[in-house]
Parts: C-alpha cells; sequence; structure tokens
C-alpha cells in the first residue's frame, strides 16, 4: 500500500480568497456570513448567505476556455491554481504526467434555469450558446479543468450531496493508496447563486437569525435555528509518498484513513448509527485508537437535528476520550458540496499553525452537545491528528484522517 499525501491546497471562499486570508479568518473567528436582499424579493424564506465575490477571469483564461465554466467552475479553478502553485506542479509537469482531477459537486442550477428560461422566452434551442451544456451538467468542474489543465489521469466528478467534497478526496487517496494513481486533484465547489439555494430555503432549512448575520450559525448551540447556505471552491493535491518525495514537494500532511457509510434510512433525516460506522471506519482503516484523535472538525450544520445526531455518534465513539471539537461552519456556514474539501484544508492550516478554530456562536450546550469537549475560542494547540466529517442528503456519511507528516 502507497503513503498517501496532500502536497497542495487552495481555498476560494466566505473565509478568504487564499489560504492566507482563510487562515486569519480561522484564527479569528471571523464570519463570511452576510445578507443578500435579492433574495428577499423573489421570495426567500431567509437571505443570509456566505458572501462570495465571482472571481474576474478575464484576461486570466481565454474566453474559448471561459465559456463553458459555471460559477462554481471559476471558483474550483481559483482554489485549483493556489493549489497547483504551492505544491510546484506547473504546466510542464501535468503535460508530462499522469495527473488525475476527482471533484466533488452535485448541481449546476444557474445555468441550467438560464438555458430553460432562454428556450422559452426565445423558442430556438440555436441561441442557449455553445458553452451552456458544459456549464449544466453537474460534472462541469472536471470536464473543464481537466480541459485547461490537460489532465491525462482519471477524470471525473463525486457527487455525494454535502459529503461531495469528503468522498472526492476518500477516492483520491483510494486510488493512489492501491497504485492505480500517482498525483489526483481533489476538490470541491459550490454555486452561491440564489437558484441553487432554493429548494433548501423552501424546506425552511435556514436560519431567520437575520438582524446579526455573523451570530446565525450556531453549531452544537441550543437556540441554532438552521443552517446558512455558502458556497466557494477547495483543492487540496494528493500523492503518493515516493512521487512527492522524488519531486522534492513540501508535505502538507498524510490521509492515513477514509471511512464511508451510508443510514439506509430517511432521505434527509440524519441518523446516529450510520455517522458511527463511518467514524469507526475511518479508525479502522488509519490503524489508530479513538484516542489520538486530537482534533475533530465536525460536520455539524446549525440545524437541530443534524447537530443533535452527531454529538450523540461523536460521543458513541470518543465519548471516553474527548477530543477537541469545533465546526468551522460556525464562520463559513454550509459550503455544501465544498465543505468535505474546505474544512479539510481549513485543518490543514491549523495543523500547520498549531491552533484549533472556535466554533463561534456556541453559548448554549444542549443535553448532547454538552458532552463532547467543543471548544468556543481559538485554542494555541498542536495538533498531530485532524478528523473531519462530512454527511448528506441520502444518508452518505464520510470521515477522514489525516494527520501531520512523519518521515518514517
Amino acid at each position: 500500500m502507497n503513503r498517501v499525501v496532500i502536497t497542495g491546497m487552495g481555498i476560494y471562499g466566505c473565509l478568504g480568497k487564499n489560504i492566507e486570508e482563510a487562515k486569519e479568518s480561522l484564527f479569528h473567528g471571523r464570519s463570511g456570513i452576510g445578507i443578500d436582499p435579492e433574495r428577499r424579493e423573489i421570495g426567500f424564506r431567509s437571505i443570509l448567505t456566505g458572501i462570495v465575490d465571482r472571481p474576474q477571469l478575464k484576461g486570466v483564461l481565454h474566453r474559448r476556455l471561459r465559456i463553458g465554466m459555471a460559477e462554481e467552475c471559476e471558483y474550483a479553478y481559483m482554489a485549483t491554481v493556489e493549489a497547483l502553485n504551492m505544491a510546484k506542479i506547473d504546466d510542464d509537469f501535468l503535460d508530462k504526467n499522469e495527473v488525475g482531477i476527482l471533484y466533488g459537486n452535485d448541481s449546476s442550477a444557474k445555468a441550467v434555469v438560464n438555458a430553460i428560461d432562454t428556450v422559452r422566452e426565445k423558442k430556438d434551442t440555436t441561441l442557449i450558446g455553445s458553452g451552456s451544456i458544459f456549464q449544466s451538467m453537474n460534472s462541469t468542474i472536471t470536464m473543464n479543468l481537466s480541459t485547461i489543465f490537460k489532465i491525462k489521469g482519471i477524470n471525473f466528478t463525486v457527487s455525494g450531496a454535502c459529503a461531495s467534497g469528503s468522498h472526492a478526496i476518500g477516492m483520491g487517496y483510494f486510488l493512489i493508496r492501491h497504485g492505480l494513481q500517482k498525483h489526483i486533484i481533489c476538490g470541491g465547489a459550490q454555486e452561491i447563486n440564489s437558484y441553487a439555494m432554493g429548494s433548501f430555503d423552501g424546506l425552511s432549512a435556514f436560519s431567520i437569525r437575520e438582524g446579526d448575520p455573523a451570530a446565525a450559525s450556531r453549531p452544537f448551540d441550543k437556540d441554532r435555528d438552521g443552517l446558512i447556505p455558502s458556497g466557494g471552491g477547495a483543492t487540496v493535491i494528493l500523492e503518493s509518498y515516493e512521487e512527492a518525495v522524488k519531486r522534492g514537494a513540501l508535505i502538507l500532511g498524510e490521509v492515513i484513513g477514509y471511512g464511508f457509510s451510508s443510514n439506509g434510512a430517511h432521505i434527509s433525516q440524519p441518523s446516529v448509527e450510520g455517522p458511527m460506522r463511518s467514524l469507526e471506519m475511518s479508525l479502522q482503516d488509519a490503524n489508530i485508537k479513538a484516542d489520538e484523535v486530537d482534533y475533530i472538525n465536525a460536520h455539524a450544520t446549525s440545524t437541530p437535528v443534524g447537530d443533535m445526531n452527531e454529538a450523540k455518534a461523536i460521543n458513541e465513539v470518543f465519548g471516553s476520550c474527548k477530543p477537541i471539537v469545533s465546526s468551522t461552519k460556525s464562520m463559513t456556514g454550509h459550503e455544501c458540496w465544498m465543505a468535505g474539501a474546505s474544512e479539510v484544508a481549513y485543518c490543514l492550516l491549523m495543523m500547520d499553525n498549531d491552533f484549533i478554530a472556535p466554533n463561534i456562536n456556541f453559548e448554549n450546550p444542549d443535553e448532547n452537545s454538552a458532552k463532547l469537549n467543543i471548544t468556543d475560542k481559538t485554542l494555541n494547540k498542536k495538533i498531530d491528528v485532524f478528523l473531519s466529517n462530512s454527511f448528506g442528503f441520502g444518508g452518505t456519511n464520510s470521515s477522514l484522517i489525516i494527520k501531520k507528516f512523519q518521515n518514517n
């Protein structure tokens, strides 16, 4: 079995447009949540959202390459450029080596809506535009980035709801570990336009605590009233240890465990047993004990049932050792398809800089969260091993374990 290491990462989201900005936001507990007044005009119950500026790619990429990129693909491109630069993988390396791409994405709503609106208004499909189909498909990110970066290895999109980004990293880890690939660009991205979020809003899943946007996302807090939609793009570069050493790459961390499960129950209500099996499998795959995990970045989205059941699952598996727990979604909101990848990047930043980001707005624990070791403030603490949870609609669960790199 090959060792699998991380040699680059990139972030483009509401905590910052690069990893340095994201690190500062995490350390200072700075929220990226704001207000989108336009959502009220079109009938949204909640107008809270993560604030993510669209990147300006004109002059960066030729129009021929930009025309097929959906919003989420633009975010993914920015994050991937940063990650490749950090990993010191250039165009020449991409051209001469079999590098793969696995990216988490589970919607491209705005592109689909725009195409349908054009047909309905103009009654002429030729006016949709040649780039529409490449924007509209769920695989918009991998098909565009594989073209832009001339990818020659594995190339497909992972659609696993809010665990998409995490499963993409897990699958990349699996392929490299078993010698099927040597280098894979992995990540997750989420469009943040209103078209992508209307159905969630219609389910009354969002917080309506609009008076203080920064205080609205409250994972594990007794007074939580729903999640905040957010988005952007996050990329990590996975490589076999041998290849990374051969290139002289800086190694940021080592992926040592991947656990997954399906709840096999309700399509939207999370369970306790499913996440427990994912957590236990990740520990077994990593060949470590529960007390060796220093920090858990919880999935916890600030929903009443979701946070409750995750707290129960964590307590069942880690109750005797009580690792430090926080949910960075308290600052980012729920980055959906992106979250599993971005939260790995956030944790890598914490591990590299010896701190644990706070679970902001955690003021009143409930009976389940009170059993966990949740930090509501930034801790200056060394992390040797962290675990990141991601769970999604349909009962899909993913748990990743990453450790600080040790050359042994």
